[in-house]
């Protein structure tokens, strides 16, 4: 296991920093960018990151998949987009590729990012009961038997294709881990549900992005979920969550109620060895939200969290 940072696809002062910290795993989201799953899209941003000497391992993102989640009319066009994606990323050498089953826009929510913390700093959280004051979601309706049948026509569509790739597919769980929101169901909110995901098409292409914080928020105990997930676990998100799926911030790194040296211990013991990232870090004093920083991706709670992730990695080793 090596830390790794989400980086944006052009290099700025994050990719400084990641080689001031020492990163050599990149991660990349396409924010703002058309149409990035074509190859001359990913062969430029693959380049980029091999030149500033951070090779590119995953790619967190997702191309239009409203019709395909729904199961409506196009979601051919759509499935036929994603396949192209992992036999693009395939040709390139990128080697996992983190999604999402949920409706877009209904994604990740959060309803504050300004919790107060220690020394000042600000925590993102989520309140369930205030997210569902915004009435219903157009999609509301749709059944979770409806949900299950589309993701299983989905993964019979596009597994082989990764088989094919050689690419990792690592579906992210649900965030927040609650059903329904807005009146949309949501799948991927248990280990339970993952397991049946798994199950759904038994292949070891088609595996997990452990986030931490998830997981927490599911109210198990995490180094036993890892244990359970064991090699279908494919790409980390290193983070950790107070509270209930229906009421929770994030916490730092070192002041959650995960045991985090335990969570490291039992990735080792299931022979995780892919990227692990911080994810969703406090904001500190002086950070303000600028163009391409979105709340829980400021620099200087990535800075610590990494030292974190690297102390707890030493200890292990």
């Amino acid at each position: 296991m090596n830390p790794a940072l989400m980086l944006p696809p052009s290099p700025d002062r994050r990719w400084t920093l990641a080689k001031q910290l020492g990163v050599d795993r990149g991660v990349v989201r396409f924010w703002g960018v058309d149409d990035w799953w074509e190859y001359d899209t990913l062969l430029r941003t693959r380049n980029r990151f091999e030149d500033h000497d951070i090779p590119l391992e995953v790619v967190e993102d997702r191309p239009p998949m409203t019709r395909t989640v729904l199961g409506e009319e196009g979601r051919d066009e759509e499935i036929a987009t994603v396949k192209q994606l992992l036999r693009n990323l395939g040709r390139l050498g990128i080697g996992t590729y983190c999604w999402v089953w949920t409706e877009n826009p209904v994604g990740v929510l959060r309803t504050s990012d300004s919790v107060p913390d220690r020394g000042g700093s600000l925590l993102t959280g989520y309140d369930h009961e205030l997210s569902q004051r915004a009435g219903d979601h157009p999609a509301a309706g749709i059944t979770e038997e409806e949900l299950w049948e589309n993701l299983r026509y989905f993964l019979e569509e596009v597994v082989p294709v990764a088989e094919e790739a050689g690419v990792k597919m690592a579906l992210h769980p649900d965030d927040p881990p609650v059903s329904p929101v807005r009146g949309v169901p949501r799948l991927v909110t248990s280990v339970e549900s993952y397991e049946r995901i798994l199950d759904l098409y038994d292949s070891p292409n088609h595996g997990v992005t452990f986030c931490q914080g998830n997981f927490a928020a599911m109210g198990g105990d995490v180094p036993s979920a890892i244990r359970r997930l064991g090699d279908r676990i494919h790409f980390v998100h290193f983070r950790d969550v107070a509270g209930t799926p229906e009421s929770f911030v994030e916490t730092w790194h070192d002041d959650g109620p995960t045991d985090m040296k335990a969570a490291i211990d039992a990735y080792r013991d299931v022979g995780f060895d892919g990227p692990i990232r911080p994810d969703h870090v406090p904001k500190m004093l002086g950070e303000e939200d600028r163009e391409g920083v979105h709340a829980g991706y400021t620099d200087m709670g990535r800075l610590f969290a990494i030292g974190y992730i690297r102390g707890l990695l030493e200890q292990t080793a």
